[in-house]
């Protein structure tokens, strides 16, 4: 189901994580999730009785709340950025 390509991770962690190679950067990982959950959050549009995939964006939904609550303890400038730049919570 996930349509990402490494081309597309590599440039997600480029724009947000600073580099390609820096897979680990809680940035890069909540964009990633973000445009995950954005292209699922379109399949169960279409197919609403896929359960299954429901149930995995749920669990995303609550890895990327997980992961922006960290963000947000630990660096709350680079939290709010983000946000501004991934266009949450408006």
């Amino acid at each position: 189901m996930s349509t990402i390509t490494t081309e597309k991770k590599s440039r997600i962690f480029a724009e947000f994580g600073g580099d390609a190679k820096n897979t680990g950067s809680i940035e890069g990982q909540i964009a990633l999730l973000t445009e995950r959950i954005n292209h699922i959050s379109q399949h169960l549009q279409k197919n609403k009785k896929d359960f299954s995939s429901h149930r995995g964006l749920m669990a995303m939904v609550g890895q990327r709340k997980r992961l922006l609550m960290y963000l947000n303890k630990h660096n709350i400038t680079g939290y709010r950025a983000l946000l501004e730049r991934l266009g949450l919570r408006k």
